[in-house]
């Protein structure tokens, strides 16, 4: 039995047909690499170019931030469902990070599962 994370897709790990499916299905980051403490930063979080079409749509984006010295990991930070033909898998979210860690987005698609990214983002 694979353990739940086992599931999820990045671009590192995707190996046979899900290969072809890396650059419309992992969510893309776009985020400072560093940033001040507290303050407010925008952060945009976009899955495609993708079919939105309720038979192949990207349904949910979640955001989790593994916050570095913190003893329990990571941080939910937002959920977002789709409606497919209605909303376009693109969000933006205004963080105000404490501690540098890693920004991920994992992006849901009801064909071809759970796909993941990663950011670096320093705390200064």
């Amino acid at each position: 039995m694979k353990r739940f994370g086992e599931l999820i897709y990045s671009p590192e790990v995707a190996q046979g047909e899900a290969i072809s499916k890396a650059e419309s299905h992992t969510p893309k980051i776009e985020a400072p690499d560093k940033v001040k403490a507290g303050e407010p930063v925008v952060v945009s979080i976009k899955v495609g170019p993708h079919p939105n079409k309720v038979e192949h749509s990207i349904r949910r984006l979640e955001i989790y931030f593994r916050e570095n010295g913190r003893a329990y990991n990571p941080i939910h930070i937002a959920t977002v469902d789709l409606e497919p033909e209605y909303a376009e898998p693109e969000i933006k979210l205004t963080l105000r990070l404490k501690k540098s860690g890693v920004l991920y987005a994992i992006g849901y698609c009801n064909l071809h599962g759970l796909w993941e990214a990663r950011k670096e983002i320093s705390v200064e």
